[in-house]
């Protein structure tokens, strides 16, 4: 994982230290920042490194087969059940089970998981007795979990379950300096694989590119990198060979016409911050999730600025 950004540092200390531990883990931020791969960084780092890493997207889960994927199944457990069949849970034992879009996961099979990460005990589909399995689990979402308890998707036990350390990854529109580092790296590493010259870019696109709001964050200058690097291999990249939406992009040009302009006394931050605060929460009527996410933050953020400057809400 790149980066120099003070904020992504102290993210990767936080990362090495719970390594060390079993405890649960999950992981927050936007679609494209690094989750899985920060997930994989703590179990690279940790006892488990020589053992499994099993990826579960709990968004692709089937309804009706989410506990046996999960939890494997006996032969005739269920119409379709042909043979008995270990789950994910069971295929990590020793390592490390990745629940990524946590949020995803079916109410029915919530409450199971919850069984076994209190216990750690597996019970398989058509099986009476449980089997007891040694699994560091992480889990992973972009949703606002508290925003799905409160409307009764996603259960409060099992939140604080998981929420046993948090790790929230910056978007990279919040990581100042590290484009440069992204986009030098992950075309050394594309033209590695392509067996292709990087391509050179101007001063102009670079000063583009670190304006750009990145929306679809790492992933995206991953895809912007690897299009540059195929269609501009050993050639200098300027501006008019950019794409449209890094020319013009809506979220700049909304920035312009609507920015915030500085007094020319200039202002205190702080004061400006806790003010936007209190508003927020006003104007959502103390909903804390819907105040962050008309802030931009995630509610972790919101909830340790207000505790930082003493809000009452």
């Amino acid at each position: 994982m790149i980066g120099k950004a003070p904020e992504f540092q102290s993210l990767l200390r936080a990362m090495r230290i719970v390594s060390a531990t079993d405890a649960a883990v999950l992981v927050t931020g936007e679609s494209g920042t690094g989750k899985e791969l920060l997930a994989q960084a703590l179990h690279q780092n940790s006892r488990r490194r020589d053992k499994s890493f099993i990826t579960v997207n709990c968004a692709a889960l089937p309804t009706q087969l989410a506990e046996s994927e999960l939890f494997g199944h006996r032969k005739g457990a269920f119409t379709g059940a042909s043979s008995d069949s270990i789950g994910k849970v069971q295929a990590a034992n020793g390592g490390t089970l990745f629940l990524d879009e946590i949020g995803e996961l079916p109410l029915a099979v919530q409450a199971k998981l919850l069984r076994f990460l209190e216990t750690g005990e597996c019970q398989t589909v058509g099986r009476a007795n449980n089997q007891r399995v040694d699994v560091r689990v992480i889990a992973a979402t972009n949703c606002d979990l508290t925003q799905l308890i409160d409307e009764g998707s996603f259960r409060r036990d099992l939140f604080y379950r998981l929420h046993v350390v948090p790790l929230e990854l910056p978007p990279l529109r919040q990581r100042p300096g590290d484009i440069n580092l992204l986009l030098t790296g992950l075309t050394a590493e594309l033209a590695a694989n392509y067996k292709l010259l990087p391509p050179l870019y101007s001063k102009a696109v670079v000063k583009l590119l670190n304006s750009y709001h990145w929306p679809g964050n790492v992933r995206e200058l991953k895809n912007f990198s690897e299009r540059m690097l195929i269609l501009f291999s050993g050639r200098k990249v300027e501006v008019d060979n950019l794409p449209q939406e890094f020319r013009t992009p809506a979220s700049q040009q909304n920035y312009t016409n609507n920015r915030f302009l500085l007094p020319d006394q200039g202002l205190n931050m702080d004061e400006l911050e806790a003010s936007l605060i209190e508003q927020a929460l006003v104007k959502t009527f103390g909903n804390r999730s819907k105040a962050a996410r008309m802030l931009g933050l995630s509610r972790d953020t919101l909830l340790y600025r207000i505790k930082k400057y003493a809000i009452e809400a």
